[in-house]
């Protein structure tokens, strides 16, 4: 898929936000709730943070997920990914 930026996105939370800022929106407005260690793959791109790192899934197969831009920050994308909503529901850890 290559660059996320090449990507159609929404942010959901603005540049500077922190890891668990991200965490707690997820958790508080997407009932579909997944957990990934850092380095886990999305888009092609490696998720970078504090674990856990929670990723929301919405209806449209969109999925919500912090992204680290190196040297600028982190903040939190929604991006519609049919084949990678499913591999996010293989293979990361359901929220309890």
């Amino acid at each position: 898929m290559g660059c996320i930026e090449n990507l159609k996105y929404d942010m959901i939370l603005p540049l500077g936000a922190s890891f668990r800022e991200c965490r707690e929106y997820v958790e508080k407005h997407y009932p579909e709730v997944w957990y990934v260690e850092p380095g886990y793959k999305l888009f092609d791109e490696y998720i970078i943070g504090l674990p856990p790192i929670a990723l929301g899934i919405e209806e449209g197969a969109k999925i919500i997920f912090p992204y680290t831009k190196p040297c600028h920050g982190t903040y939190l994308l929604r991006i519609e990914g049919v084949e990678e909503v499913e591999r996010v529901r293989k293979t990361a850890k359901k929220k309890k």
